[in-house]
């Protein structure tokens, strides 16, 4: 998770791509325009060593505002992938 906010952060694109679940992601990963501040993890679910799967509850803050999501990960040979998640209002 703290890999991903970070490609965010930077632009990271091809990063992204790469650890997005190839069933859900988009053709287009993001082109970097929000300008974020801070990543805040509120909770997390599973996803440690041993683990095929995990989530992780964010708040990601900006200029504009939070992104506050539970995110679903999955590890496929033994790399994890962002696979979907629920945003909070």
């Amino acid at each position: 998770m703290r890999s991903r906010y970070s490609a965010f952060v930077v632009g990271d694109t091809g990063y992204l791509w790469r650890t997005w679940h190839p069933r859900t992601r988009p053709q287009d990963v993001g082109d970097g325009a929000v300008t974020w501040s801070r990543l805040e993890i509120v909770d997390t679910v599973a996803g440690r060593e041993g683990d095929e799967s995990g989530e992780v509850e964010f708040r990601a803050h900006h200029r504009a505002g939070v992104l506050h999501e539970r995110s679903r990960f999955t590890r496929r040979a033994g790399r994890w992938f962002y696979v979907d998640g629920d945003l909070f209002d």
